[in-house]
């Protein structure tokens, strides 16, 4: 009974477990929650009595019976034995004597002395046995009844305490039955007004076309989780075969995220929305496709519709200007309690990260003459930059240059972006005071107004797309404008052939070729002269005529022309060699060409000319404007080539992280990095070996279109750094004519 009760104490604490388990899964439901929580309370009570029930019996019962039986009852049986026993030895003398014969008097008086031993000790026995009986008539009587008296009175305790706990139960329980038949009303009501709801459904769905969509088209940029709109999309997968998987999308804290199944962690698309743009893809096979692309990746989703897509769409544009203005008012905030600007470049000591910080770009930038205002509606204190055209913007103007398309202009938050040192020397190159005195030289002829900062949306887009796109108020070039050819015969000092065969023109051919036995290096500290009068002659004559001078200084050139008479593509390749970013910025706006060939000049284009030059800067700014890094000249010899036999290291690794092809050869079968080895430059032949090494490392891996590894990034970050603040340290090529290869 005991072992039987205590198994049933178990089973019902299992079970009062299972309450309060339901109990914390229902937690959403106070009402549940509550009830369940005190039921299992109650019952915990009962399975605490019911074992103490079992505690007493186990003392009362079994403790106090098993004493019994083990000791009372045992002396008994000892003593009963101890009787039969001699009670046997008794018959045993009384025979014994009564086989006696007479005539053995010696037997006789054996017989007789044991039968009286024996009936000594058999009345002895019977008294001590007779006592035992009595001894244990006497315990039955009182310690059975008193372990059941004992026994009766913890069950009445058991039921006293139950009786008492539930009695504190009663009003609770009543309470909850009105609750439960109340709840039984509400639902019967629910369930009439779900059946109501679902005819007018079926109704309304009778009277409508059926569309196939499943989803829910509204979006809600205000919803109270932070998500904006979600459902499922198709999303294109970047692996070679270009596979489509179906995942949940959601547009949430500015981010746009999937999941493959509904616990799994959200997978971030979008980081940033404000950096994304959204449109149409009508190119593919598959319909209802969009695309969201960002600064990094892009990603090909598809809707199950085309009302979908436009909801998608439309969540998305509205989020990003959504996030436009919160981030915007964040920054300004965070920007009025950050530090005032020094407006210098930071010394090569500092760190990356303080180098790189989006704080110290703005307030660089915003030095600049004309920056402190939005370029196009003058808004004070922009946040955004056109890296391409050099340019200061506030949020609206910078969605609108966005939607014009990055071969137009390329947008870059100040204050959320890293900015590269070559990208920020180029902003302070140019500026809004500049490029619009540009774009907007003949603004005041043709009459047109510029917006303000309170003028609508759609006077800005058109004015913007006028001015950057039309190019309405560039001022157009006189129609007498004279041929490439002619504009050099006219301002050059010297025929073409003459220069062509002119002493330092042959030297520097020479040098670039590796014939001549002088060799020239120049880097954006300057030329690094060489020992012999040969040396010394051979640089100073082509720094006479201007071809390496240090970055920083403007070239004066010697060959004075005006730009007004010059081909649009010849002005940039001329500007480019000048390091003059306002000239090159305006020949860009007259339509030049980034990519114009020389056809005079070995098809030397504009930015071989900028390397030429010895301006890393001048370089940058026609990468950003869509110059090719891998078009050669005549010689086969690309941008990466002249700067590698230049010893412009800064260009070199500006060209690598741009995406040169180190592996062209020119016409004598060279690769840069062997012009590199030969010319024993440490600094180029370790950036050409880097970018090798990397290269086929994300082959081998299957990385493509990554950056690959992070030590490689860092390295490149380091000269980077080195060659826009502190270009001295990287001109350290001193090679003497016995350390020639």
């Amino acid at each position: 009974m005991i072992d039987t009760g205590k198994a049933f104490c178990l089973a019902n604490k299992q079970f009062m477990n299972g309450i309060r388990d339901l109990a914390q899964y229902s937690c959403k439901d106070a009402l549940v929650e509550a009830n369940l929580s005190k039921f299992s309370d109650t019952l915990q009570e009962m399975i605490n009595y019911h074992n103490i029930l079992f505690d007493q019996t186990q003392r009362s019962i079994k403790a106090q019976l098993q004493t019994f039986v083990k000791e009372d009852i045992k002396k008994f049986k000892d003593a009963k034995k101890q009787f039969e026993k001699v009670s046997e030895e008794k018959e045993n003398a009384l025979v014994k004597n009564a086989q006696v014969q007479r005539n053995k008097q010696h037997e006789v008086e054996e017989a007789t002395n044991i039968l009286t031993a024996t009936r000594k000790c058999f009345r002895h026995i019977a008294l001590d046995y007779v006592l035992q009986i009595n001894v244990l008539q006497s315990k039955r009587r009182s310690e059975i009844l008193k372990s059941m008296l004992s026994f009766m009175y913890a069950h009445l305790t058991f039921f006293h305490q139950g009786y008492d706990l539930f009695s504190e139960l009663g009003p609770y329980m009543k309470d909850l039955g009105a609750q439960l038949d109340q709840l039984a009303v509400d639902a019967a009501k629910e369930k009439r007004d779900m059946e109501q709801k679902h005819s007018t459904i079926q109704q309304k769905a009778a009277l409508q076309d059926y569309s196939g969509d499943d989803t829910k088209l509204e979006y809600n940029v205000d919803a109270a989780n932070g998500i904006v709109m979600e459902g499922y999309l198709f999303k294109r997968a970047s692996n070679a075969f270009k596979t489509w998987n179906r995942r949940w999308f959601s547009i949430q804290n500015n981010q746009l995220v999937y999941q493959k199944k509904f616990k799994d962690n959200p997978t971030v698309v979008v980081e940033d929305l404000r950096l994304c743009t959204v449109k149409h893809c009508e190119d593919i096979e598959r319909r209802f496709c969009f695309e969201v692309v960002s600064p990094t990746k892009s990603c090909m989703l598809q809707a199950d519709s085309e009302k979908l897509r436009q909801a998608w769409i439309k969540a998305v544009q509205t989020s990003i200007a959504t996030a436009y203005r919160e981030k915007g008012d964040e920054s300004e905030k965070q920007e009025k309690k950050s530090s005032p600007s020094t407006g210098s470049l930071e010394s090569g000591s500092e760190t990356k990260e303080k180098l790189l910080k989006g704080e110290s770009a703005l307030q660089r930038v915003q030095c600049i003459p004309g920056n402190a205002a939005c370029c196009d509606c003058g808004l004070a204190d922009p946040r955004w930059a056109s890296i391409n055209l050099g340019i200061t913007l506030c949020i609206e103007c910078s969605g609108i240059h966005r939607s014009l398309g990055v071969h137009f202009s390329k947008v870059r938050s100040l204050t959320l972006d890293s900015w590269e040192p070559e990208l920020l020397k180029l902003m302070c190159e140019l500026g809004n005071d500049v490029i619009n005195r540009i774009y907007e030289a003949k603004l005041e002829k043709v009459g047109v107004k510029k917006p303000q900062p309170g003028s609508q949306r759609q006077e800005k887009e058109a004015y913007i797309k006028a001015k950057y796109v039309e190019r309405k108020f560039v001022e157009k070039q006189p129609a007498a404008a004279v041929s490439p050819l002619e504009s050099r015969t006219k301002v050059l000092p010297q025929s073409q052939e003459e220069k062509r065969h002119s002493a330092p023109e042959k030297s520097l051919l020479a040098v670039e070729q590796g014939v001549a036995s002088p060799r020239v290096r120049s880097s954006d500290s300057g030329i690094q002269q060489s020992v012999d009068d040969s040396r010394e002659h051979l640089a100073s004559t082509i720094s006479a005529n201007s071809l390496y001078e240090p970055e920083g200084e403007k070239q004066e050139s010697s060959v004075f022309y005006d730009s007004r008479q010059l081909n649009p593509g010849l002005h940039l390749y001329r500007a480019a060699f000048e390091k003059n970013l306002p000239d090159m910025a305006e020949a860009l706006a007259h339509g030049a060409e980034v990519n114009w060939v020389n056809m005079e000049e070995n098809k030397a284009t504009p930015l071989i000319q900028a390397v030429r030059g010895g301006s890393l800067v001048t370089c940058e700014f026609l990468l950003q404007n869509g110059a090719n890094v891998n078009i050669r000249d005549m010689k086969g010899r690309g941008p990466l080539h002249h700067a590698t036999v230049l010893g412009h290291t800064g260009q070199v690794c500006l060209f690598l992280k741009r995406g040169a092809n180190q592996h062209a050869t020119d016409e004598d079968g060279k690769d840069p990095l062997s012009i590199a080895v030969e010319a024993a430059n440490a600094d180029i032949v370790t950036l050409l070996r880097l970018a090798r090494m990397n290269e086929e490392m994300r082959e081998s891996e299957g990385l493509y279109g990554q950056p690959g590894d992070e030590i490689y990034q860092d390295i490149f970050r380091d000269f980077s750094q080195m060659a826009s603040n502190n270009p001295e340290k990287l001109n350290r090529f001193q090679q003497s004519d016995s350390q020639k290869p």
